[in-house]
Protein backbone atom coordinates (compact mmCIF):
# COMPACT_ATOMS: atom_id res chain seq x y z
CA UNK A 1 0.00 0.00 0.00
CA UNK A 2 1.38 3.51 -0.61
CA UNK A 3 2.20 6.15 1.48
CA UNK A 4 -1.29 8.20 0.51
CA UNK A 5 -3.26 5.00 0.29
CA UNK A 6 -2.45 4.49 3.87
CA UNK A 7 -3.72 8.06 5.04
CA UNK A 8 -6.78 7.94 2.53
CA UNK A 9 -7.88 4.89 4.08
CA UNK A 10 -7.11 6.44 7.67
CA UNK A 11 -9.22 9.40 6.90
CA UNK A 12 -12.19 7.22 6.02
CA UNK A 13 -12.21 5.61 9.21
CA UNK A 14 -12.04 8.75 11.31
CA UNK A 15 -13.07 12.20 9.66
CA UNK A 16 -17.09 12.86 8.52
CA UNK A 17 -17.70 12.26 5.25
CA UNK A 18 -18.74 15.48 4.26
CA UNK A 19 -16.54 16.01 1.34
CA UNK A 20 -15.76 12.35 -0.04
CA UNK A 21 -13.09 10.83 -0.60
CA UNK A 22 -9.78 13.30 -0.42
CA UNK A 23 -8.11 13.44 -4.34
CA UNK A 24 -4.71 13.49 -2.78
CA UNK A 25 -2.45 13.44 0.42
CA UNK A 26 -0.27 16.50 0.36
CA UNK A 27 2.33 16.94 2.31
CA UNK A 28 4.68 20.29 0.95
CA UNK A 29 4.31 22.66 -1.24
CA UNK A 30 6.58 25.26 -2.47
CA UNK A 31 4.94 28.53 -4.21
CA UNK A 32 2.67 27.29 -7.31
CA UNK A 33 3.62 23.59 -6.50
CA UNK A 34 2.83 20.61 -4.09
CA UNK A 35 3.87 17.23 -3.61
CA UNK A 36 1.75 14.42 -2.15
CA UNK A 37 3.01 11.57 0.05
CA UNK A 38 4.45 9.63 -1.98
CA UNK A 39 6.84 12.16 -3.66
CA UNK A 40 4.19 13.45 -7.19
CA UNK A 41 4.43 16.35 -7.87
CA UNK A 42 1.62 18.93 -9.15
CA UNK A 43 1.04 22.34 -10.82
CA UNK A 44 -1.15 24.11 -8.35
CA UNK A 45 -3.72 25.70 -10.42
CA UNK A 46 -6.87 25.86 -7.46
CA UNK A 47 -4.76 27.52 -4.67
CA UNK A 48 -6.73 26.22 -1.60
CA UNK A 49 -9.86 27.61 -3.57
CA UNK A 50 -8.62 30.81 -4.06
CA UNK A 51 -7.02 31.27 -0.74
CA UNK A 52 -3.33 31.13 -1.39
CA UNK A 53 -2.73 34.26 -2.91
CA UNK A 54 0.81 33.81 -2.07
CA UNK A 55 1.34 29.92 -2.53
CA UNK A 56 2.82 27.65 -0.28
CA UNK A 57 5.52 28.19 1.44
CA UNK A 58 6.42 32.07 1.07
CA UNK A 59 9.09 33.30 3.36
CA UNK A 60 7.32 36.64 4.01
CA UNK A 61 4.14 34.40 5.16
CA UNK A 62 5.86 32.06 7.16
CA UNK A 63 8.28 35.15 8.77
CA UNK A 64 4.94 36.88 9.80
CA UNK A 65 3.50 33.94 11.25
CA UNK A 66 6.34 32.80 13.49
CA UNK A 67 7.11 36.10 14.61
CA UNK A 68 4.17 36.69 15.56
CA UNK A 69 3.46 33.60 17.53
CA UNK A 70 6.74 34.14 19.65
CA UNK A 71 4.44 37.65 20.74
CA UNK A 72 0.92 36.67 20.68
CA UNK A 73 -1.02 33.94 19.45
CA UNK A 74 -4.67 34.78 21.52
CA UNK A 75 -5.70 37.53 23.48
CA UNK A 76 -9.18 36.88 23.34
CA UNK A 77 -11.80 40.02 22.41
CA UNK A 78 -11.56 41.55 25.50
CA UNK A 79 -8.45 42.98 23.92
CA UNK A 80 -7.41 44.31 20.99
CA UNK A 81 -3.65 43.94 19.52
CA UNK A 82 -1.49 46.47 17.31
CA UNK A 83 -1.85 44.08 13.85
CA UNK A 84 -6.13 43.95 14.14
CA UNK A 85 -5.76 47.59 14.70
CA UNK A 86 -3.62 47.93 11.59
CA UNK A 87 -5.61 45.60 9.68
CA UNK A 88 -8.76 46.95 10.14
CA UNK A 89 -7.09 50.51 9.31
CA UNK A 90 -5.57 48.97 6.24
CA UNK A 91 -8.85 47.25 4.87
CA UNK A 92 -10.90 50.66 5.14
CA UNK A 93 -7.74 52.05 3.26
CA UNK A 94 -8.07 49.56 0.16
CA UNK A 95 -11.98 50.29 0.52
CA UNK A 96 -10.99 53.81 0.65
CA UNK A 97 -13.88 55.19 2.59
CA UNK A 98 -14.24 55.43 6.61
CA UNK A 99 -16.02 52.63 8.14
CA UNK A 100 -15.58 49.96 10.72
CA UNK A 101 -14.36 46.11 10.58
CA UNK A 102 -15.39 42.78 12.08
CA UNK A 103 -13.08 40.09 11.96
CA UNK A 104 -14.33 36.40 11.70
CA UNK A 105 -12.64 33.09 11.02
CA UNK A 106 -13.63 32.47 7.62
CA UNK A 107 -15.85 34.03 4.73
CA UNK A 108 -19.06 32.68 5.78
CA UNK A 109 -18.93 33.76 9.33
CA UNK A 110 -18.00 37.06 7.93
CA UNK A 111 -21.25 36.33 5.88
CA UNK A 112 -23.05 35.87 8.77
CA UNK A 113 -22.08 39.04 10.78
CA UNK A 114 -23.29 40.82 7.39
CA UNK A 115 -26.62 39.29 7.98
CA UNK A 116 -26.78 40.46 11.06
CA UNK A 117 -25.91 43.57 10.27
CA UNK A 118 -28.88 44.25 7.87
CA UNK A 119 -31.36 43.41 10.60
CA UNK A 120 -30.16 46.47 12.32
CA UNK A 121 -32.13 47.96 9.71
CA UNK A 122 -35.08 47.28 11.12
CA UNK A 123 -36.01 45.63 7.88
CA UNK A 124 -35.66 41.65 7.28
CA UNK A 125 -35.90 41.32 2.90
CA UNK A 126 -32.98 40.81 1.86
CA UNK A 127 -32.46 40.36 -2.56
CA UNK A 128 -29.58 37.59 -3.21
CA UNK A 129 -28.87 36.23 -6.69
CA UNK A 130 -29.41 33.01 -8.46
CA UNK A 131 -26.11 30.92 -8.43
CA UNK A 132 -24.67 32.65 -6.23
CA UNK A 133 -22.69 31.47 -2.87
CA UNK A 134 -22.43 32.65 0.47
CA UNK A 135 -21.24 29.71 2.16
CA UNK A 136 -22.78 26.70 4.32
CA UNK A 137 -23.39 28.02 7.87
CA UNK A 138 -27.51 28.72 8.49
CA UNK A 139 -27.51 32.36 7.80
CA UNK A 140 -25.08 32.20 4.87
CA UNK A 141 -26.95 29.18 3.42
CA UNK A 142 -30.09 30.76 3.38
CA UNK A 143 -28.33 33.57 0.72
CA UNK A 144 -27.23 30.78 -1.29
CA UNK A 145 -29.10 29.59 -4.22
CA UNK A 146 -27.78 25.79 -5.01
CA UNK A 147 -30.48 23.43 -4.11
CA UNK A 148 -28.66 20.64 -3.30
CA UNK A 149 -26.87 22.46 -0.61
CA UNK A 150 -30.10 24.18 0.72
CA UNK A 151 -32.74 21.55 0.94
CA UNK A 152 -31.42 19.24 3.27
CA UNK A 153 -31.26 21.94 5.81
CA UNK A 154 -34.45 23.73 5.18
CA UNK A 155 -36.26 25.71 6.59
CA UNK A 156 -33.49 28.06 7.00
CA UNK A 157 -33.86 31.82 7.61
CA UNK A 158 -36.41 33.45 5.08
CA UNK A 159 -37.58 36.32 3.29
CA UNK A 160 -34.74 36.06 0.71
CA UNK A 161 -36.37 36.79 -2.60
CA UNK A 162 -33.66 35.25 -5.69
CA UNK A 163 -33.24 37.18 -8.84
CA UNK A 164 -31.14 36.34 -12.21
CA UNK A 165 -27.54 37.59 -11.74
CA UNK A 166 -27.07 40.01 -14.22
CA UNK A 167 -30.87 40.70 -14.80
CA UNK A 168 -31.21 44.40 -13.92
CA UNK A 169 -34.88 44.55 -15.23
CA UNK A 170 -35.13 41.43 -12.44
CA UNK A 171 -33.51 43.42 -9.82
CA UNK A 172 -34.89 46.99 -9.69
CA UNK A 173 -38.52 44.29 -9.77
CA UNK A 174 -37.63 42.87 -6.31
CA UNK A 175 -35.90 45.99 -4.85
CA UNK A 176 -38.64 48.05 -2.79
CA UNK A 177 -39.14 50.29 0.48
CA UNK A 178 -39.06 46.95 2.20
CA UNK A 179 -35.73 45.93 1.43
CA UNK A 180 -32.59 45.66 3.85
CA UNK A 181 -30.07 44.61 1.17
CA UNK A 182 -28.99 43.65 -1.86
CA UNK A 183 -26.19 40.80 -1.61
CA UNK A 184 -24.23 40.04 -4.59
CA UNK A 185 -20.97 38.54 -5.42
CA UNK A 186 -18.98 40.88 -8.01
CA UNK A 187 -18.39 37.93 -10.31
CA UNK A 188 -19.73 34.73 -9.22
CA UNK A 189 -16.89 32.43 -8.15
CA UNK A 190 -18.47 28.86 -7.39
CA UNK A 191 -20.87 29.21 -10.43
CA UNK A 192 -17.32 29.56 -12.48
CA UNK A 193 -15.88 32.88 -12.80
CA UNK A 194 -19.40 34.36 -14.09
CA UNK A 195 -18.50 38.39 -14.98
CA UNK A 196 -22.20 40.64 -14.97
CA UNK A 197 -23.10 42.66 -17.55
CA UNK A 198 -21.53 46.50 -17.49
CA UNK A 199 -23.62 48.64 -15.33
CA UNK A 200 -25.03 45.98 -13.51
CA UNK A 201 -23.53 46.79 -9.79
CA UNK A 202 -23.73 50.62 -10.36
CA UNK A 203 -27.24 50.23 -10.97
CA UNK A 204 -27.76 47.81 -7.65
CA UNK A 205 -26.11 50.81 -6.18
CA UNK A 206 -28.81 53.02 -7.87
CA UNK A 207 -31.82 51.17 -6.57
CA UNK A 208 -30.37 50.48 -3.03
CA UNK A 209 -29.48 53.84 -2.80
CA UNK A 210 -32.93 54.65 -3.95
CA UNK A 211 -34.88 52.24 -1.14
CA UNK A 212 -32.89 52.79 1.41
CA UNK A 213 -31.86 49.59 1.32
CA UNK A 214 -27.97 47.74 1.87
CA UNK A 215 -25.65 47.14 -1.05
CA UNK A 216 -23.69 44.13 0.37
CA UNK A 217 -20.76 42.91 -1.72
CA UNK A 218 -19.49 38.96 -1.72
CA UNK A 219 -15.91 39.56 -2.01
CA UNK A 220 -14.90 36.43 -0.43
CA UNK A 221 -13.34 34.62 -3.00
CA UNK A 222 -12.77 37.91 -5.48
CA UNK A 223 -11.17 40.32 -2.92
CA UNK A 224 -7.69 40.59 -2.07
CA UNK A 225 -6.65 41.42 -5.43
CA UNK A 226 -8.06 38.03 -7.25
CA UNK A 227 -9.47 39.77 -10.24
CA UNK A 228 -6.71 42.38 -10.13
CA UNK A 229 -7.82 45.16 -8.14
CA UNK A 230 -7.96 45.03 -4.40
CA UNK A 231 -11.67 44.22 -4.29
CA UNK A 232 -13.70 42.86 -7.78
CA UNK A 233 -16.93 45.64 -7.34
CA UNK A 234 -13.86 48.44 -7.72
CA UNK A 235 -13.73 48.22 -11.63
CA UNK A 236 -17.33 49.31 -11.46
CA UNK A 237 -16.41 52.74 -9.96
CA UNK A 238 -18.94 52.24 -6.82
CA UNK A 239 -18.86 52.13 -3.55
CA UNK A 240 -20.98 49.40 -1.41
CA UNK A 241 -22.18 49.72 1.91
CA UNK A 242 -20.89 46.57 3.54
CA UNK A 243 -18.36 44.25 1.99
CA UNK A 244 -16.87 40.48 3.19
CA UNK A 245 -13.51 39.11 2.22
CA UNK A 246 -11.97 36.26 3.53
CA UNK A 247 -10.19 33.76 1.24
CA UNK A 248 -7.01 35.48 -0.36
CA UNK A 249 -6.38 37.45 3.09
CA UNK A 250 -4.83 35.43 5.40
CA UNK A 251 -3.13 33.73 2.62
CA UNK A 252 -3.97 30.14 4.47
CA UNK A 253 -4.48 31.38 7.75
CA UNK A 254 -8.17 31.43 8.50
CA UNK A 255 -9.42 34.73 8.55
CA UNK A 256 -12.68 36.59 7.42
CA UNK A 257 -13.85 40.43 7.61
CA UNK A 258 -17.34 42.28 7.22
CA UNK A 259 -16.85 46.27 6.43
CA UNK A 260 -18.87 48.24 7.03
CA UNK A 261 -18.71 51.64 4.99
CA UNK A 262 -19.65 54.14 6.15
CA UNK A 263 -22.60 54.18 8.91
CA UNK A 264 -23.17 50.41 8.12
CA UNK A 265 -20.21 49.99 10.22
CA UNK A 266 -21.94 51.31 13.50
CA UNK A 267 -25.02 49.08 13.09
CA UNK A 268 -23.53 46.62 14.59
CA UNK A 269 -23.91 47.70 18.86
CA UNK A 270 -21.82 45.74 22.24
CA UNK A 271 -23.85 42.53 22.66
CA UNK A 272 -25.63 41.82 19.08
CA UNK A 273 -22.59 40.01 17.57
CA UNK A 274 -18.91 37.71 18.63
CA UNK A 275 -16.69 35.96 17.94
CA UNK A 276 -13.98 33.58 20.16
CA UNK A 277 -10.88 33.49 17.74
CA UNK A 278 -11.93 36.32 15.02
CA UNK A 279 -9.37 38.34 14.51
CA UNK A 280 -6.56 37.50 16.79
CA UNK A 281 -3.29 38.03 16.55
CA UNK A 282 -1.36 35.44 14.54
CA UNK A 283 -4.26 35.60 11.51
CA UNK A 284 -4.42 39.37 12.04
CA UNK A 285 -0.54 39.25 11.35
CA UNK A 286 -0.20 37.11 8.80
CA UNK A 287 -3.07 38.98 6.55
CA UNK A 288 -0.93 41.89 6.73
CA UNK A 289 1.80 39.76 5.13
CA UNK A 290 -0.66 39.17 2.41
CA UNK A 291 -1.28 42.89 2.02
CA UNK A 292 2.66 43.92 2.21
CA UNK A 293 3.70 41.50 -0.38
CA UNK A 294 0.78 41.87 -2.90
CA UNK A 295 1.58 45.58 -2.81
CA UNK A 296 5.25 45.04 -2.60
CA UNK A 297 5.58 42.58 -5.23
CA UNK A 298 3.36 44.71 -7.58
CA UNK A 299 0.87 40.85 -7.81
CA UNK A 300 -2.32 42.96 -8.79
CA UNK A 301 -0.44 43.81 -11.97
CA UNK A 302 0.84 40.06 -12.03
CA UNK A 303 -2.70 38.92 -11.28
CA UNK A 304 -3.74 41.01 -14.30
CA UNK A 305 -1.51 40.21 -17.17
CA UNK A 306 -1.34 36.50 -16.49
CA UNK A 307 -4.96 36.07 -16.06
CA UNK A 308 -5.27 37.33 -20.00
CA UNK A 309 -2.60 35.55 -20.59
CA UNK A 310 -4.45 32.14 -19.33
CA UNK A 311 -7.87 33.40 -20.56
CA UNK A 312 -6.42 33.57 -24.15
CA UNK A 313 -4.23 30.31 -24.05
CA UNK A 314 -7.19 28.11 -23.04
CA UNK A 315 -9.73 29.84 -25.69
CA UNK A 316 -8.93 28.26 -28.52
CA UNK A 317 -8.54 24.60 -27.13
CA UNK A 318 -10.25 21.94 -27.76
CA UNK A 319 -13.70 21.39 -26.05
CA UNK A 320 -13.72 24.97 -24.74
CA UNK A 321 -16.70 26.76 -25.67
CA UNK A 322 -16.15 29.60 -23.10
CA UNK A 323 -13.65 31.56 -21.20
CA UNK A 324 -14.99 34.36 -18.51
CA UNK A 325 -13.42 35.88 -15.32
CA UNK A 326 -11.22 38.79 -14.49
CA UNK A 327 -7.41 38.58 -13.38
CA UNK A 328 -6.44 35.15 -11.94
CA UNK A 329 -10.29 33.48 -11.29
CA UNK A 330 -10.84 32.06 -14.70
CA UNK A 331 -14.39 29.91 -15.71
CA UNK A 332 -13.83 27.68 -18.76
CA UNK A 333 -17.02 26.03 -20.15
CA UNK A 334 -17.01 23.67 -22.25
CA UNK A 335 -19.06 21.81 -24.89
CA UNK A 336 -20.20 18.79 -22.64
CA UNK A 337 -20.48 17.56 -19.18
CA UNK A 338 -17.07 15.82 -19.61
CA UNK A 339 -15.16 19.01 -16.47
CA UNK A 340 -14.67 15.34 -13.64
CA UNK A 341 -13.14 13.53 -16.30
CA UNK A 342 -10.96 16.43 -17.39
CA UNK A 343 -10.59 17.10 -13.60
CA UNK A 344 -9.25 13.66 -13.14
CA UNK A 345 -6.96 13.56 -15.95
CA UNK A 346 -5.10 16.53 -15.62
CA UNK A 347 -4.77 15.72 -11.62
CA UNK A 348 -3.28 12.63 -12.91
CA UNK A 349 -0.68 14.55 -15.58
CA UNK A 350 -0.02 16.86 -12.73
CA UNK A 351 -2.35 19.50 -12.96
CA UNK A 352 -4.78 20.35 -9.95
CA UNK A 353 -8.12 22.54 -11.11
CA UNK A 354 -11.16 22.50 -9.78
CA UNK A 355 -14.36 20.77 -11.82
CA UNK A 356 -16.91 23.57 -10.66
CA UNK A 357 -19.73 22.27 -12.69
CA UNK A 358 -20.77 19.11 -14.93
CA UNK A 359 -19.41 21.08 -17.50
CA UNK A 360 -17.41 24.02 -16.26
CA UNK A 361 -13.80 24.50 -15.45
CA UNK A 362 -12.58 27.04 -12.38
CA UNK A 363 -8.76 28.31 -12.26
CA UNK A 364 -7.49 30.36 -9.42
CA UNK A 365 -3.86 29.82 -9.06
CA UNK A 366 -1.77 31.48 -6.53
CA UNK A 367 -0.74 34.97 -7.80
CA UNK A 368 3.26 34.09 -8.12
CA UNK A 369 2.06 31.41 -10.47
CA UNK A 370 5.12 31.87 -13.30
CA UNK A 371 4.46 32.59 -17.49
CA UNK A 372 6.05 29.25 -17.51
CA UNK A 373 3.69 27.52 -15.00
CA UNK A 374 0.70 28.74 -16.70
CA UNK A 375 2.37 27.92 -19.94
CA UNK A 376 3.05 24.36 -18.83
CA UNK A 377 -0.86 24.08 -16.82
CA UNK A 378 -2.59 24.90 -20.45
CA UNK A 379 -0.23 22.61 -22.17
CA UNK A 380 -1.11 19.89 -19.99
CA UNK A 381 -5.08 21.02 -20.30
CA UNK A 382 -4.76 21.49 -24.05
CA UNK A 383 -3.48 17.66 -23.81
CA UNK A 384 -5.69 16.09 -21.56
CA UNK A 385 -8.77 17.72 -23.43
CA UNK A 386 -7.84 16.53 -26.48
CA UNK A 387 -7.75 13.07 -25.46
CA UNK A 388 -11.17 13.49 -23.64
CA UNK A 389 -13.87 11.74 -26.05
CA UNK A 390 -17.03 13.14 -26.39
Amino acid sequence: MTESASWTQRYAASLMNTFGPPKLVLERGDGARVWDADGNEYLDLLGGIAVNVLGHNHPALVTAIADQATKLVHVSNFFTTPSQVELAERLLGLVGAEGQVFFTNSGTEANEAAFKLTRRTGRTKIVAARDGFHGRSMGALALTWKPAYREPFEPLPGDVEFVPYGDLDALAAAVDDETAAVVLESMQGEAGAIVPPDGYLATARSLTTEHGALLWLDEVQTGVGRTGDWFGYQASGITPDVITVAKGLGGGVPIGACIGVGAAGSLLQPGNHGTTFGGNPLATAAALAVLDTIEKDALLDHAATLGRRLRDAVSGLPHVRDVSGRGLLIGIGLDTEIAAAVHDRSLAAGLILNACGPARLRLAPPFVLTEEQADRAVAILAAVLKETPL
